[in-house]
């Protein structure tokens, strides 16, 4: 199958409605795609903090209406990134969506790892507390967010419940770019599943964006990588690889359920 990564960059001087519109014509671009997928907070920009209460918007606002029309026409699942969205109890949260070829909605994550680390996100934004996998046709797939990929005890959980591909949506910065090479490498080889990691581009209010997106199978090959500026990265990926890297090496079977029962 093939996978499209959309690599975004979010000018500050480009209103959302502008930006929403420029990435449709960038999706209904792609052709031969089976799953299209964009970065973290693309259209609200990750680093517009002082923005986040006036850009949230709830699952049929502006975003995810326009990507919910191009995933229909164009009859892919598509992985919208993120948005910052407004809950009904007026918290704010960094959520990711995953649409059927239908439109619809089939898969939601709220990041569980906020930023706080020379970022606002962690005090504007409420933590995620579910951790979802959702059957699609090309295996069994969830969705992180950025900062996530830090965290290893995330990614066991995610390999025990069946992830098979997971996707990555960030806005992670040029500073840290060797990081994001490793990390993403890393889990995909650790827990044997395919890493779609799709980060933003340019600048943000003084801040370079990584770019850089990418693709790593479950053997901890690096199917594919874009440069550092907007892209789209077009990937081929056999989803059968799973069951085969797992099967001729069982690491996971190998592991312990739980390590905190060990004695010290």
């Amino acid at each position: 199958m093939k996978v499209a990564l959309v690599q975004v960059a979010s000018p500050d001087n480009e209103s959302r409605q502008e930006r929403i519109d420029r990435v449709e014509a960038l999706l209904r671009g792609i052709s031969g795609a089976e799953l299209i997928v964009l970065p973290e907070l693309w259209s609200a920009g990750y680093f517009h903090f002082d923005e986040y209460r006036d850009l949230a918007e709830t699952l049929d606002g502006p975003t995810v209406s326009m990507c919910s029309r191009a995933a229909k026409d164009l009859g892919v699942h598509l992985h919208i990134g993120s948005i910052i969205e407004a809950g009904a109890d007026g918290q704010l949260s960094n959520t990711s969506i995953l649409l059927g070829p239908d439109g619809n909605v089939v898969h939601t994550y709220r990041k569980i790892h906020v930023f706080g680390y020379k970022s606002k996100e962690a005090g504007l934004l409420t933590a995620g507390s579910s951790l979802p996998v959702v059957q699609t046709p090309f295996g069994t797939t969830a969705g992180i967010t950025c900062y996530d990929l830090r965290f290893p005890g995330l990614w066991m959980e995610l390999s025990t419940r069946g992830a098979e591909i997971v996707i990555v949506p960030a806005a992670w910065p040029a500073a840290r770019r060797e990081h994001w090479r490793l990390l993403t490498t890393a889990r995909a080889l650790e827990h044997q599943l395919f890493v779609v990691a799709c980060n933003a581009a340019g600048s943000q209010e003084g801040v370079e964006l990584g770019g850089h997106s990418r693709v790593v199978d479950p053997a901890g090959n690096v199917l594919a990588e874009a440069g550092a500026g907007e892209s789209v990265l077009i990937v081929d990926i056999d989803p059968g690889q799973v069951g085969a890297v797992r099967s001729e090496f069982p690491v996971i079977g190998d592991r312990l359920a739980a390590y905190d029962t060990l004695t010290a």
